[in-house]
């Protein structure tokens, strides 16, 4: 009889259930001949929080939600505009399409297979390389931290926003510039004043990133621990994220980002600047530099090597099209950052072109209509033909004028530079909010434009922010006894340490901070870890193997061309991205990073210190850690708990006991290889067997009861009952393979 999933009826595949056990079990099958005496253990979840209790809609939704998050929004468009626009998003195209879906689709499919948490999982999947998991939660905390200073920022300009103009339409001085107003008046000249007002207002950025740490800017800080707080109540209360909040929270941003793009289209020059984002440079694409900013994007922008796709798709149900799946939000994704990247190239192509002379007649303009009405006195009239003349001229006037007058016709210029800028305008972390608070200037009635803007971004930003904090926790709830046994115990644990570590992020030279973590530390960190998933999958677990598991646990066989580039294209690629990070921080002569310079009210690049590097390998190690201290950990504790055994026991039962340790702790190994045409013919595949003795680590598992108790699972040895774990727990029935018995209730 033929028993592969193309025999089965119809109607039998469209009315499973969604829980059910493996197709294996409907077969009659022994799953040991096919996956080489190893079988994952079905789990049961106990307590989901509500979001995850979702149908698969929602499910979707929410990893679409966690894809275009403030990465799409914040952090692609910098690293475009930076990178030569169209040569970098050639990079990242390739990168994602044999790198970033493939790996997607990896995590997606361990966690529906193995139906663990992140940290379960890759300690069932490679017993050795169980550190991955903590690592990955890690990481998830150091992304957590910097992000929440983003979202701080988002807070701070929405509370900006209420007021009318909005304060970045013109330059402010600042408190700490009390004493010198007609310099910074001057300043506010030399660039347009949304750029000012985030590095001098909002940031109050100093310049250098070893300066100003130790003093914090009160209005970010503020919104910082609101955000905290906010992030604590969520997880408390455990919030449930409806089908409509997702919706709004997806397609909301989409609308305004739309409105931004039409808007923009109509200003002058834009379209020039949007040329750069379609050029390719060969010179961009021989750089390692940028190659190594664009894979470890690809893997920050899909959520690759933090655990939260793994642990999201634990709870999925068995049978979704993970393959469409993940090229659907990987498109989500993509759709997303060249939308953001195409209104902020417009805008800059706006910047280039009405600085420089063209804003010194635009602000001339302005400034004899005002007198002509009578707002100036005729002291402000401008020196005939100075519209001729260098911009420098313009403003060696200007600063020739009485304090008072000066302020007035400063008041009145329009929000251009005087200062020609070129494209590369701006490069800092900040450009989009820079350029988004420009595009909002624009629209009549711009303070409700930025008050919805904002909201938007808040709400994605937390979205974000929520999900990455729910793989934190409920792994560590599930692995770590004193968080099992006080569950509220960990939400204030991570918010408040999340606060504490992130308070950095608030000082005068906070942004610099996020920067480092944004553009070394997180891509990094999180290329080792997904350097080891890829080869614990493909070498250490096997691809065969693999793909056997699945075909007769989920009733289909893994996409070919996807094991293909697990083996023999992402591990390559990622080892070389590697390589190219350790050689960019430890063998580059000099790091660079965007400062402000107060003094010109411009960009410049600024070295990093030694001290900066040192710290980026200790956070770097310090994450790392425990990859290699879990299997010593293992170890030690498996060499003590032998040891205590045979000092126990009697020497008779010694080989058995010590035997059946063993099968219990890690999978049992079949003699002979599967190959796909043994799949595909959908037969039992029989075992070479060389002595009587080869069966008894090939036995299935066998599910085991106790009264009133849960479920488990645990190998067993032929003509013995299974050894349990706990040796004092009472003693279980044992079931035939697949068997189930009577009144036998599985959990929820």
């Amino acid at each position: 009889m033929d028993q592969s999933p193309k025999a089965l009826p119809k109607d039998k595949k469209e009315k499973e259930p969604v829980e059910k056990e493996p197709m294996y079990r409907e077969r009659g099958m022994n799953p040991t001949s096919v996956s080489r005496g190893f079988r994952t253990r079905e789990v049961r979840i106990t307590k989901i929080p509500n979001h995850f209790q979702a149908k698969k809609t929602e499910n979707i939704l929410i990893l679409v939600a966690f894809s275009i998050g403030l990465g799409s929004v914040w952090r692609f468009p910098y690293l475009c505009h930076q990178n030569g626009g169209g040569s970098f998003l050639l990079m990242h195209l390739i990168l994602l399409l044999l790198m970033g879906i493939p790996l997607l689709y990896m995590e997606m499919i361990i966690g529906q297979w193995l139906r663990k948490d992140n940290i379960q999982a890759w300690k069932q999947l490679a017993p050795w390389l169980g550190g991955l998991g903590y690592s990955s939660t890690l990481a998830c905390v150091l992304v957590s931290l910097y992000n929440s200073a983003l979202i701080s920022w988002n807070v701070m300009y929405l509370g900006q926003s209420f007021d009318y103009p909005p304060p970045w339409e013109q330059c402010k001085t600042h408190s700490r510039d009390h004493g010198n107003i007609t310099m910074t008046k001057i300043q506010c000249l030399r660039t347009v004043p949304y750029q000012y007002f985030w590095y001098h207002t909002t940031l109050d950025a100093s310049s250098q990133v070893e300066e100003g740490i130790e003093m914090l800017v009160l209005n970010i800080t503020l919104c910082l621990f609101a955000t905290w707080v906010f992030l604590y109540i969520i997880l408390i209360i455990r919030m449930r994220i409806s089908v409509l909040m997702l919706i709004f929270s997806i397609f909301f941003p989409y609308i305004l980002l739309c409105c931004f793009l039409i808007r923009s289209l109509f200003l002058r020059g834009a379209m020039a600047s949007l040329r750069r984002l379609v050029t390719i440079e060969l010179s961009v694409l021989s750089s390692l530099d940028t190659w190594r900013q664009a894979g470890g994007h690809v893997l920050y922008s899909l959520g690759l090597g933090m655990g939260t796709i793994i642990t999201f798709s634990s709870y999925q149900t068995r049978g979704d099209n993970y393959i469409k799946l993940a090229f659907f939000v990987a498109m989500a994704n993509l759709v997303t950052s060249l939308l953001s990247t195409a209104i902020i190239f417009l805008v800059l192509g706006f910047w280039t072109t009405t600085s420089g002379p063209s804003c010194v007649e635009k602000s001339v303009n302005n400034l004899v209509n005002m007198i002509i009405k009578g707002v100036l006195s005729q002291a402000a009239w401008p020196p005939q033909g100075i519209i001729h003349k260098p911009p420098v001229e313009y403003m060696d006037w200007i600063s020739q004028l009485p304090s008072q007058l000066q302020a007035d016709v400063v008041r009145f210029s329009p929000p251009c530079s005087i200062l020609v800028q070129k494209e590369k305008f701006m490069e800092g972390p900040g450009l989009a909010y820079v350029a988004f608070s420009q595009v909002i200037s624009l629209f009549p009635g711009s303070s409700f434009w930025a008050i919805i803007f904002f909201i938007a971004l808040v709400i994605m930003g937390l979205a974000t922010l929520t999900t990455l904090l729910e793989s934190i926790v409920l792994p560590l709830q599930r692995n770590i006894p004193t968080f099992e046994k006080y569950p509220k115990l960990i939400p204030v644990t991570v918010c408040l340490g999340g606060l504490l570590g992130s308070l950095v992020l608030s000082s005068r030279s906070g942004s610099y901070v996020v920067f480092l973590f944004d553009d070394h530390l997180v891509p990094m960190v999180l290329v080792v870890i997904v350097v080891l998933q890829n080869l614990s999958l493909a070498f250490v677990y096997g691809i065969r193997r693999f793909r056997a598991e699945m075909f007769y646990q989920l009733g289909r066989l893994v996409w070919a061309p996807f094991t293909f580039l697990w083996t023999y294209v992402t591990l390559p690629a990622l080892l070389v991205l590697l390589a190219i990070y350790f050689l960019n921080l430890y063998h580059r002569k000099t790091l660079y990073y965007i400062s402000w310079n107060d003094s010109t009210s411009q960009e410049v690049k600024q070295p990093y210190q030694k001290i900066v590097l040192g710290w980026i390998t200790f956070l770097s190690v310090l994450a790392l850690l425990p990859i290699p201290v879990y299997p010593l950990q293992h170890w030690w504790n498996q060499d003590n708990q032998v040891v205590c055994e045979v000092l126990k026991k009697p020497s008779s039962s010694k080989r058995t006991e010590m035997g059946s340790n063993k099968v219990s702790q890690r999978p049992a190994y079949a003699l002979r290889r599967l190959t796909v045409r043994d799949q595909d013919k959908g037969g039992q595949v029989p075992l070479p067997r060389k002595n009587p003795t080869d069966d008894i680590l090939l036995q299935p598992l066998n599910l085991l009861t106790r009264s009133g108790s849960k479920i488990f699972s645990s190998f067993s040895l032929r003509g013995n009952s299974t050894v349990p774990n706990n040796p004092e727990a009472p003693k279980p029935t044992v079931l035939p393979a697949g068997g189930q018995s009577t009144g036998q209730k599985e959990l929820a």
